[in-house]
């Protein structure tokens, strides 16, 4: 391996994306890696193909664009072939979706982070995931199937035009999926709709075993 790359810094306004880029980034995933960057600095630098092209980073300097930064720290990559360069674009963004999570380490680094009084959201985790994990009831019961034991199967009973069977290698591919179509959903979600309908309210139904 040849000897590490040195950093630079070059105006935001001179980089350019690479036209052939395959991974998407919303809104609201721009949102959060601009409010990362507010809190954290700009940590992690562009990596660039010697010219200015954008070889990893779109997510981080659309932030950038977004937050008004001028300049921008950059790795050239001009060591790579042409085909290298195009794999890595894909390579950067797949590899990081075959990691995992220790949800109990996971757990207690958020508790200890709640207490310290920090803004959760700024790890990148929703509300919603995070509720999921800290699921407790009053009744002391923390396991959500076990909450649901005794009540009847519901079925989706409204027509719909196509059903298509998703299936996903892990969390993070899960949590991608969720976050390209703009849902949440919880561990114990089997279906959602596209585009999204709102649910219907059941806060004053009770379920009553035949």
């Amino acid at each position: 391996m040849n000897a590490f790359p040195a950093y630079k810094t070059v105006p935001t306004a001179s980089l350019v994306p690479y036209a052939r880029n395959s991974r998407t980034h919303s809104a609201a995933q721009v949102d959060k890696i601009a409010a990362s960057i507010r809190e954290f600095g700009f940590l992690n630098p562009i990596i660039t193909d010697g010219q200015n092209g954008i070889v990893a980073g779109h997510g981080r300097v659309m932030a950038a664009q977004k937050l008004g930064l001028d300049t921008l720290p950059t790795i050239d990559a001009a060591h790579l072939t042409e085909a290298q360069r195009r794999a890595y674009v894909l390579a950067d963004n797949r590899t990081a979706l075959d990691a995992g999570w220790d949800n109990d380490l996971l757990k207690i680094e958020l508790q200890d982070l709640d207490a310290a009084g920090f803004d959760l959201t700024l790890t990148g985790f929703e509300l919603g995931e995070m509720s999921n994990l800290f699921l407790e009831f009053e009744n002391g019961v923390t396991d959500a199937d076990k909450e649901w034991e005794g009540m009847p199967e519901y079925n989706e009973t409204e027509p719909c035009f196509r059903k298509i069977v998703v299936n996903f290698e892990n969390q993070e591919s899960v949590d991608a999926f969720l976050m390209s179509v703009n849902q949440d959903a919880t561990p114990s979600t089997k279906s959602i709709w596209f585009p999204e309908k709102a649910r219907n309210n059941l806060k004053d139904q009770r379920w009553e075993n035949e």
